[in-house]
């Protein structure tokens, strides 16, 4: 059996690669864009509750699609929630748990969530934590008496960025949406 190797990447050119449809990807593609996610120059830190906030990175509402990165600033919960779509998750900073695994993500952790799973969101470490993670579909939260509170899927979290960007000055972004 052959040992598997990378692709060859020996010069750092760009390299016109033939595709028969790239006057379609021209006009029609939104292109491939950068969003600074260490500062405030393309998505402020919007509120989410008395101890978190969130950092808006991508819309994109023909898919139910949104990126961004959560953070905990202390000790805390983000409360009993429904995922009815995928989510994929990398802790950042500090530590973060579900009440109903075992398991604890740390910096560089992956979290996958299907849909039809419930979870109770808790970091217990002293700074909190920060999860960038792309979501797709709703997401049903719950207060602790399991009766439902909220639905947030792309057009919440669209508000939720707008309505704080408006009311504090911000200019929309459009790169975030794609």
């Amino acid at each position: 059996m052959a040992t598997m190797t990378a692709p060859p990447s020996d010069k750092a050119e760009i390299v016109d690669v033939p595709f028969n449809h790239r006057g379609l990807v021209e006009r029609l593609s939104p292109g491939g864009r950068y969003i600074d996610a260490q500062s405030d120059v393309d998505s402020p830190w919007v509120p989410f509750g008395d101890n978190a906030c969130i950092k808006h990175l991508a819309f994109d509402v023909r898919q139910n699609l949104f990126s961004n990165i959560l953070w905990i600033k202390s000790p805390g919960v983000i409360g009993t929630h429904l995922h009815r779509g995928t989510i994929t998750m990398v802790c950042l900073e500090g530590s973060v748990r579900y009440l109903e695994y075992d398991w604890v993500a740390t910096p560089g952790g992956l979290i996958l969530e299907v849909p039809g799973e419930s979870h109770t969101l808790v970091t217990e470490h002293p700074e909190g934590c920060k999860l960038f993670g792309w979501m797709q579909g709703p997401i049903e939260f719950y207060d602790s008496d399991a009766n439902f509170v909220e639905t947030t899927d792309v057009w919440w979290y669209i508000n939720h960025y707008e309505t704080y960007c408006k009311e504090n000055g911000i200019a929309i972004n459009p790169k975030l949406y794609v």
